[in-house]
């Protein structure tokens, strides 16, 4: 493992971990869900970099790991930044590393919705999503409702506008987040249009043509914060590429739960390797 170091093209340096060989026959981003850990993903990485003889690049987004309450309540960052900036800016790192290597893009949740976004899109050999989709309130199981409308109508405002920033380690989220990470998210999960709402006033729309790639759509079957329906809709953001989904049904990998955060566990090793298959 490698400590690096990339900067965004606003100017923030974000810091990230390089997994692999010396003679690796690619490279391989992954990008992070939303409060998850750079940590979590190590050994998803490892078996990885073993698995494809990659170099796995993993890294955090800005202001997402040990930043102080005093920090996030003054923190600009929003939900773009992570998925358009601070994403473009790792695929664009490792471009510049690795020249003659082909590069890969895994993305959890959010990391696997804004390929579209980022300039060097078009340099990525394949692109596999997994959990990620347009989250829409309305379509999540009915037994996890109560939880939604508590998140985004009722403690999460309400925690968010008293203390400043998103609580989430003290309503079970994995890591406290920044205001606007948490106002944009809100945004887009409450409204039809996902993340289109923000086009042409907070990002801009992306180009389309330039994903061409083969791209996989990974569901988990007892995934209720981003339901397999939900993740075959992030289809219509990749037009004009090879798109297949593949839904992991649980119990045929041996396990009784996998859910959306838990794929990249190590307890859910045995369907990892139907994730890059």
């Amino acid at each position: 493992m490698q400590p690096v170091q990339f900067e965004t093209e606003d100017g923030v340096t974000i810091g990230g971990e390089l997994i692999g060989s010396d003679n690796p026959d690619g490279v391989s981003v992954f990008h992070g869900a939303t409060g998850v850990p750079m940590r979590y993903y190590k050994p998803f990485a490892k078996w990885l970099s073993s698995e494809r003889n990659h170099i796995v690049l993993i890294y955090s987004y800005r202001d997402s790991e040990r930043v102080a309450a005093s920090d996030l309540r003054r923190s600009k960052s929003n939900m773009s930044d992570w998925g358009i900036r601070d994403q473009s800016a790792a695929l664009d790192f490792v471009l510049k590393e690795f020249p003659d290597l082909p590069v890969h893009t895994i993305g959890h949740s959010l990391g696997g919705m804004c390929l579209p976004y980022h300039p060097n899109a078009g340099k990525v050999e394949t692109h596999i999503a997994v959990n990620a989709g347009p989250a829409y309130w309305k379509n999540h199981p009915w037994h996890y409702m109560p939880q939604v409308i508590l998140f985004w109508y009722i403690v999460g405002p309400l925690a968010t506008w008293f203390f400043g920033y998103m609580p989430g380690k003290m309503i079970g989220l994995n890591a406290n987040l920044p205001p606007e990470v948490y106002w944009q998210w809100r945004r887009w999960c409450t409204n039809t249009r996902f993340y289109e709402i923000d086009w042409n006033r907070i990002i801009e729309p992306p180009d389309f043509s330039k994903v061409t790639c083969k791209v996989k759509l990974v569901s988990t079957q007892d995934d209720v914060m981003i339901p397999p329906s939900q993740v075959q809709k992030l289809a219509r953001y990749f037009p004009k590429a090879a798109v297949n989904f593949e839904m992991i049904v649980p119990e045929t990998v041996g396990l009784k739960a996998i859910g959306h955060i838990g794929i990249f566990s190590e307890k859910s090793k045995a369907a990892w390797q139907s994730v890059i298959a």
